[in-house]
């Protein structure tokens, strides 16, 4: 036999992770303030969130409230569901501090998000009555938030 026929060799194909792995989390500022009034603000934590597809973390829906925020999310194998909430809380609150300094006002030492959070896993069946319940987060609790994005003006040309 030549060095080559005795070479092991591996049958397991390597794919794509192939398991369901969706959450649906519920995050809320510290003292639970209400500072998704705006949406600026719900902009930024998305934003902030949607950072993280780089790492493989696949997002469904986004529901503000006012004072919490839900989101179903697929977090990938290698991630477990505490650092995932860590990464998710971190580069949320980076990017709502960065583009909102008004908020070093009520949270001076940086620290946005509280220490509470709620998961629970979306199966293929459940995720769809889930991601039904982010979607209607304004409706359900009865509010609405404000639009206070700029609004980029018409170009005129002088005539």
């Amino acid at each position: 036999m030549t060095q080559a026929e005795l070479s092991s060799f591996s049958y397991k194909k390597h794919s794509e992770d192939t398991r369901n792995n969706w959450v649906v989390l519920q995050f809320l500022p510290k003292c639970r303030y209400k500072c998704f009034r705006r949406q600026s603000v719900v902009d930024s934590c998305t934003a902030g969130f949607k950072e993280l597809e780089r790492f493989g973390f696949e997002f469904g829906e986004f529901g503000f409230s006012i004072d919490h925020v839900h989101l179903s999310i697929n977090i990938p194998k290698e991630y477990s569901l505490q650092d995932a909430e860590i990464m998710l809380k971190n580069y949320s609150a980076k990017r709502i501090f960065s583009e909102h300094p008004g908020f070093r006002k009520r949270y001076p030492r940086g620290s946005f998000w509280a220490g509470y959070e709620h998961h629970e896993s979306a199966g293929r069946k459940d995720r769809g009555e889930a991601e039904d319940y982010i979607r209607n987060q304004l409706n359900h609790h009865g509010v609405s938030i404000i639009d206070d994005r700029q609004r980029h003006l018409s170009t005129f040309t002088a005539e």
